[in-house]
This record gives structure tokens, sequence and C-alpha cells, in this order.
């Protein structure tokens, strides 16, 4: 077996991998839902590479993140739901559907017509989705507004998502005043559950200042999830600011006390990075 340019070379390796007895214990035993959080890590170290401009990792890892695209497949065949040409099929469809003003006779004149259109056909697609479905007699489906944000994305990501959703249908705060004024709700009624010592009210509370944040984000513009993980990078570096400048007066992190690593912390904001 050699490496090839071509996907049907993968698509053979894949299968390879999956035929029982001669194929790789591990791959072979596999299936959907262990399959799944492989799934969303490629996804998040694709993202990674993005962000540091690394094209040569890049490239490894939207070669790892199509191997997953090409396990679910294999697995569906392998079961008589669809294949790789299914998925291929689908998708191609989906962005010649949903590209009118390319594909077809329709007119975009500026990113706002196209986007229109975009969501236009998506609720279109959806509406369709949910006709098979109760045609089919899936059992457990729900046709509620919100069902299509996926439960699995990150948690922040999600309460963007819905809150976004919602929006849509005029259910959100006109400009971004009342959501701080939530927070600061959300806040005093953190405050109560603390001091009545009840954890799970805490917990409850907790969520829905977060709830509120991703929210206020959302108004300003900025991606909770993507200002986070900025934060947690600067987080990252200060911190290891305040762990070289300790190695070099020959302490550990665990022999300085708070006040010492505090100091070496307000050094680390305006250090060079």
């Amino acid at each position: 077996m050699q490496p090839s340019k071509d996907i049907a070379r993968l698509l053979e390796i894949m299968k390879a991998l999956r035929t029982p007895q001669t194929g790789c214990p591990w791959d072979v035993e596999q299936d959907f839902t262990s399959i799944a959080p492989y799934t969303i890590e490629e996804a998040y170290e694709v993202a990674d590479a993005i962000e540091r401009q690394d094209l040569d990792d890049l490239r490894d890892e939207l070669g790892d993140l199509l191997l997953q695209v090409v396990f679910h497949a294999r697995m569906a065949e392998e079961e008589g739901h669809f294949d790789f040409g299914d998925v291929v099929e689908a998708i191609t469809r989906k962005m010649i559907r949903r590209h009118p003003h390319v594909f077809g006779d329709a007119e975009a004149r500026s990113r706002g017509m196209a986007k229109g259109m975009w969501n236009e056909i998506k609720a279109q697609e959806k509406a369709e989705r949910l006709a098979r479905r109760l045609q089919n007699g899936s059992p457990g489906e729900s046709t509620a507004y919100l069902d299509d944000v996926p439960r699995a994305l990150p948690a922040l990501m999600r309460a963007h998502k819905l809150q976004q959703r919602a929006a849509r249908v005029g259910f959100d705060w006109g400009e971004s005043g009342p959501v701080l004024d939530k927070i600061e709700e959300e806040i005093g009624e953190l405050r109560e559950a603390l001091e009545e010592q009840d954890d799970a009210h805490a917990a409850e509370e907790y969520g829905d200042l977060l709830f509120a944040v991703v929210n206020l984000g959302r108004h300003l513009g900025h991606d909770a999830e993507a200002a986070l993980a900025r934060t947690n990078d600067k987080f990252r570096k200060r911190f290891d600011f305040v762990e070289r400048e300790l190695k070099k007066a020959g302490r550990s992190l665990e022999e300085a006390d708070l006040q010492e690593m505090e100091t070496l912390w307000q050094r680390a904001k305006t250090a060079p990075q």
C-alpha cells in the first residue's frame, strides 16, 4: 500500500483497517459513538493550526479531519446506510442549492443578500428534513425551533448559537446595555446562593451568569469561545513568565508564595511576549 493524492487510496486504507481478522483490532471495534470525540478533537486541532498560522501543520490536521469523515462513512457503509460517495453527493447538492446566485439565476448584489438566501434555503431544508423524519416514523423527533443547534457543541458555542437563533425571531435585547444589567442581576443572584451555601443553586446561577456573559459578547460582536481561547493563551503565557522568573531565582512554583507570584504576574503584563 503506497501513499497517494487520490481519495480512493484513503478509502481503501480505511476499508483495510476495518476488515475483521486482517484489519487493525482497534479500528475494527470502533463505532459512531466512540469515534465522535476524536472527530471533535480533530476539528479543534485544525482551528489551532490556523490560529498559529502553521500551514504545514494545517495540511496534516486537515488530513486527520478528513480521515474522520472517511471513518464515519465507512462504518455507515458497512451497516448499509450510505457510503463516502453519498456524503460527497449530499454536500455538493447542498452547496449548489444554497448558492442560486452562483449556480442559478438568482442575483445577490451584496454579502447580506447572499446570506439571506442562504438562511432561507437552510430553513427550507430543515422543514424538508423534518417532513422526511415524520414520514419515516423516526421516534423521538421534535420539531422545536432550537432543535437543530447540536447538543454536542462546546457549551459557550452552543449558548451563542441558541441566542443567535432566538434573536432571528425577535427574542433578543436591542442593545448591549440591558445585557450588562442582566449580568449584574445574575451576579447578585449568585452571591445570594453562595451566602445560602446552596451548592446546587450556586451552580445554576453560575451557569446563568455564563449564559448572560456569552450574550453580551454576541451583542458586542465577539464570539465567546474565541475570546476565551485568547484569554487562555494570555494566561498561559503570563504564568509561563512567572515560572521562568522563579527558575532564574532558583525557586520552583511550589516554593513561591502567592505574593511573590503576584509580583511576577504584574511584571508579566508588561513583559514582551
